[in-house]
């Protein structure tokens, strides 16, 4: 049988395991987007952390990915203490606990992955074990406790647009496999060398190559292929404005004239060189309910009307859904047509924990003024994409975008254009906005759809389906650009069958924790 770590009689020393662990952490922080951002290093980043299991019992084994998770999770999530102390209003030290605890949730996976590696490491091959297992971690963590996938190691590689074109076939996960497995294959190869004498089994290793030459393969026929397609596809001109409307003066009354004088302003702009179809405004760029504020109709008589164009804007929207019942609040998309109707309304589906409500409110008071003034907002409860002339656009607002199960839904509803509105200005001057946008890239390859990205404060970009993007704007700059893109039709393998792959994972993983689990007692009763 091949072994994931090979033991000897005595534990490796814990010190050196530290070490190990922290190289891991160092390495897949360089490879984040951020200050430095050399994505490369993300296929060899664990190296390390495997090494480090090496001879350890599973106990320590979860506390060196314990260690590995808090020295990466601290310094990559840092953004939280600007959201929460900055413009939450909440003291320092309890912003400052509030990323600890975060980083501490978000490690429990490294450790989980680690203490299971170490687990059946007598029983299961490491190349085979290894992805499956992170794949499957990775997918609990999108679910539980509303989820919060921020950042899954796929999403380093963003900006290679070469490495990440098998995401049309299994999504991010996919590309999170692959990366693992060639984290695997790097270690036992190593592992072999050091030790001069194979510690797995040469089809094993052979199969892993295969499959990550394949992966490579496919990447570099689709990046040659694929630009014909988009080629021949038919074109909008759409075009995206970025206000940069200060987060501290967004909701006061007095800036709400002035908010919208400055993105009527910078939409007509546009119509001096191009003619869009389509102008774009980020999430809530409307500081007000549209229905019961006079200034709404400045947006017909001065843009749309005038310029024959269609707006989607982002604003609240509160409604009573019975005449005796209480009002309803939603954070929303509005599409209005040319001749000033609002045609289409889209409502957030997956909300913000502590941004745009709290749960368990009772217990949790003190977050109250982490949600805006306006109310807490319910969910919306719809995937059906709004039609705009030869578009059907599948609306993503801010948190949404990094979970791709609503854009795949909005894609097999019809929708050939993605548009994600955001107000990243709570992140302020950090790596957050960098590290949203590289989630929002692949949702445009998983669907193979252009994909318009609209923030307050930035960044604001057209990512067109092969995962290129094009004309990103500054950080707090006002921006506004037009251009011309691709609208898309079909399914992908990703959104007709591909996203059941980390439930596979799932599944091989609770599978393979039975066989050890069997394996163990038949060794007993011998």
């Amino acid at each position: 049988m091949d072994r994931l770590f090979p033991r000897s009689e005595s534990a490796a020393p814990f010190g050196r395991g530290c070490l190990l662990a922290l190289l891991t952490s160092g390495l897949l922080l360089t490879a984040s987007p951020g200050v430095i951002a050399l994505p490369q290093l993300a296929w060899l980043a664990l190296v390390p952390l495997i090494w480090s299991l090496h001879n350890q019992p599973p106990r320590r084994a979860a506390l060196l990915g314990l260690i590995c998770g808090l020295a990466y999770y601290l310094p990559l999530l840092y953004w939280i203490v600007i959201v929460l102390a900055t413009y939450g209003q909440v003291p320092l030290p309890i912003a400052v606990l509030a990323l600890f605890f975060l980083a501490l949730y978000m490690s429990c996976y490294l450790a989980g992955f680690a203490f299971l590696c170490a687990k059946t490491g007598p029983s299961l091959p490491l190349l085979v074990f290894a992805p499956v297992c992170w794949v499957a971690l990775d997918l609990i963590r999108s679910l539980l406790f509303t989820g919060f996938p921020w950042l899954d190691l796929a999403y380093t590689q963003y900006n290679l647009p070469l490495l990440i074109q098998v995401a049309d076939l299994a999504g991010h996960y996919g590309l999170t496999f692959l990366m693992v497995l060639a984290n695997g294959l790097i270690f036992t190869l190593a592992a072999s060398l050091v030790r001069r004498k194979a510690t797995t089994s040469p089809a094993i290793i052979a199969a892993a190559a295969v499959l990550l030459l394949m992966a490579s393969g496919y990447s570099f026929w689709r990046m040659q292929t694929f630009p014909t397609a988009i080629a021949q596809a038919e074109q909008m001109e759409v075009a995206v404005a970025q206000g940069n409307i200060p987060q501290d003066q967004k909701w006061q009354p007095a800036f709400q004239r002035e908010t919208i004088d400055t993105y009527l302003r910078l939409s007509n702009a546009l119509f001096t060189a191009q003619k869009p179809q389509l102008i774009v405004w980020p999430e809530t760029a409307l500081p007000f309910y549209p229905y019961e504020h006079p200034l709404f109709l400045r947006l017909h008589s001065e843009l749309t009307r005038p310029h024959q164009t269609y707006l989607l804007t982002g604003a609240p929207h509160r409604e009573k859904t019975s005449a005796a019942g209480p009002l309803t609040y939603a954070n929303s998309a509005f599409l209005l047509s040319p001749e000033g109707q609002v045609v289409g309304r889209y409502d957030k589906q997956h909300l913000v924990p502590f941004g745009e409500y709290i749960p368990f409110r009772r217990i949790l008071s003190f977050a109250s003024p982490l949600v805006e003034t306006l109310g807490a907002f319910s969910p919306g409860q719809t995937n059906t994409p709004l039609p705009c002339q030869s578009s059907r656009i599948g609306v993503l607002i801010c948190f949404e975008s990094i979970f791709p199960e609503i854009s795949r839904k909005q894609v097999e509803g019809g929708a050939n254009l993605l548009v994600t509105i955001t107000n990243d200005a709570w992140f302020g001057r950090s790596s957050a906005p960098w590290q949203h946008l590289a989630m929002g890239v692949f949702r445009a390859v998983e669907t193979r759809k252009t994909l318009l990205r609209a923030a307050n404060t930035g960044i604001s970009a057209f990512v067109d389906p092969m995962g290129r993007i094009q004309q990103a704007s500054p950080l707090f700059a006002e921006y506004a650009r037009s251009q011309a893109v691709a609208l898309l039709n079909g399914l992908t393998c990703y959104v007709r069958w591909g996203y059941l792959f980390p439930w596979i994972c799932l599944f091989l993983t609770m599978a393979g924790l039975w066989r050890c689990s069997a394996c163990r007692k038949n060794t007993k009763n011998k």
